[in-house]
This record gives structure tokens, C-alpha cells and sequence, in this order.
């Protein structure tokens, strides 16, 4: 049976069953071209978003926020790409400040001790304020025949380890007096040299401007003790001529604490001296 050119062809025998086996492999091979066309698109996708990625890592990667349309022929060679110098990091050296100046030096060599040096300005005011206990103060002198206001054991002392200068200068409170001298010698080994062998000798005692004799006939305390390039001493005593025993822990106190005074003012001396060298450096 036929239906016309060009129209389907039944099997065998005319019974008219379509043959299975001849549409089911037409279909089959429409479906492999179907499959090929999409696979084919797929790929030529997959082409246009690696060229999307790559134009946006050349973007990415320029100076400019737009990606550069030049042939790679045309853009910079390695070298002239910015950034890419070869030239060494800077280096910097590792500075340490120095430190600070050591007021001892200023007080324990001539060299350097240059302040001046005169017993008004190291003994100050008019009294002395020691916690609770206040000082008038009296008399203040200096020399430099340093033996000569001293008593016949330290003035040996003095001479033999050359004191340029002896300052002094006395304090009273409650009938009790002491003189306070401080030797000034060259160097630090004098001074400390003078305080070893001071042990039993007495800076004279002063009196004047209001507190009247003390330490001539009676038995009285005194210290020795060093400090750079000076050696200072006490003579303590009552005003009333009595002698100074163990028992006048008061005495004692008083001495102790003109002691101290002195080292204090020493001190001072050098921290002003280091402080000025520390602020205007050579």
C-alpha cells in the first residue's frame, strides 16, 4: 500500500505494522545530533567566560580600572612595570640614646666640679628645717688654710692630703651646737683618703651670729664621712660647757642630722651640675 511519493513505507507483506527497529534508529541518531549541538554550545560558553575571567584579571592586575585593549605585544616588558625595581630596602641603623649624666662625676674630680664654691651659698638661708626639728643657723666662713680652723689632728690630715678650701658653718636648737665643715679637695681619692684617717680629730667649732661658745674645754662628739671629691665633718657640743657622753642621744641626733645636711647639699651640687650638662650637651 502506498500512500504517495515520499510517504512511509510499510513492511513485508503489506500488513501494515510500522517497522520499530528502522524509527526507533532514526530516533536514536536525531537525539546523538541533539546532543552534539548542545555539548557543542556548552563548550564555545565555557570559551566566553575564561576570556571573561581573563580580561578581568588583566583588569584586575593594571593600574587603571579598565581592562587595556592593546595586543600583548604592546604592553610593558617586566622591568618597566611599576613596582618592580630591583633596588635594595632602605636600612636603618638601630640609635641608643645615651645616658644621662651621673651627678658623682660633677662632684668627685676638679675637672669637672666647676660651680661655685663658697660657704654663703652652700650653707642658704637663715635656718635649717630637719622634719620636726628646726636649726637657727649661725656663723659660715671658708678658707683655704683648711688647718687652720681645725684642731691639731685633723689639720695634719687636711695638709697632708692638700684641701683647697674648708667651708663651715654652725646650728643650734635647744642648747646644742654643731659645726658642720666640709673640706674640699682635687680628687676623690684625697677626700676619701682624709676621712680614713680623720677618726680622731674635730673641725674647730664657730660660733657667732647668735650662738655663742661651745666644743673649746668640754669633750665633744664628731663625724667624718666623704663624698666625690669632699669630706665633711661635725663638731657637736652643748652651749652650756657640758661634756657629750653616750648617754646624750639627743647630741647625737643633732650631729646625725647636720651630717646628713651636708651630704644632701653635696648631692645637690652634683645633680645641678649634671642637669645643666644633660640640657646644654657639648
Amino acid at each position: 500500500m502506498s500512500f504517495g511519493q515520499g510517504g512511509p513505507q510499510w513492511g513485508p507483506g503489506g500488513s501494515g505494522t510500522p517497522d520499530w527497529a528502522a524509527l526507533a534508529e532514526a530516533s536514536e541518531k536525531r537525539a546523538r545530533r541533539r546532543k552534539w549541538l548542545l555539548i557543542g554550545g556548552g563548550a564555545l560558553a565555557t570559551a566566553g567566560i575564561a576570556a571573561a575571567v581573563a580580561l578581568a584579571v588583566v583588569s584586575a592586575n593594571g593600574d587603571d580600572a579598565s581592562a587595556s585593549d592593546k595586543p600583548a605585544g604592546e604592553l610593558p616588558s617586566s622591568p618597566e612595570i611599576p613596582g618592580a625595581s630591583t633596588a635594595p630596602a632602605p636600612s636603618f641603623e638601630a640609635t641608643t640614646p645615651p645616658p644621662p649624666p651621673d651627678p658623682k662625676d660633677y662632684i668627685s674630680s676638679k675637672k669637672k666640679d666647676k660651680a661655685p664654691l663658697a660657704a654663703a651659698t652652700f650653707f642658704p638661708g637663715t635656718k635649717l628645717t630637719s622634719g620636726d626639728h628646726v636649726y637657727k643657723k649661725g656663723e659660715t666662713d671658708d678658707t683655704k688654710r683648711c688647718a687652720s680652723v681645725a684642731q691639731p689632728v685633723l689639720g695634719r690630715v687636711l695638709t697632708a692630703n692638700d684641701c683647697t678650701k674648708l667651708m663651715r658653718a654652725t646650728y643650734a636648737r635647744d642648747g646644742i651646737a654643731v659645726t658642720v665643715g666640709v673640706a674640699v679637695f682635687d680628687t676623690e681619692a684625697q677626700a676619701a683618703r682624709a676621712k680614713r684617717q680623720a677618726d680622731e680629730g674635730l673641725v674647730t667649732s664657730l660660733p657667732g651670729d647668735g650662738v655663742g661658745t661651745f666644743c673649746r674645754t668640754a669633750v665633744c662628739r664628731g663625724t667624718y664621712n666623704a663624698y666625690g671629691r669632699y669630706a665633711y665633718f661635725t663638731t657637736t657640743g652643748f652651749l652650756n660647757g657640758k661634756d657629750v657622753t653616750t648617754k646624750d642621744r639627743e647630741a647625737y641626733a643633732v650631729g646625725d642630722d647636720l651630717a646628713r645636711f651636708a651630704f644632701h647639699q653635696i648631692d645637690r651640687r652634683g645633680r645641678a651640675q649634671a642637669s645643666a650638662a644633660a640640657n646644654n650637651p657639648e
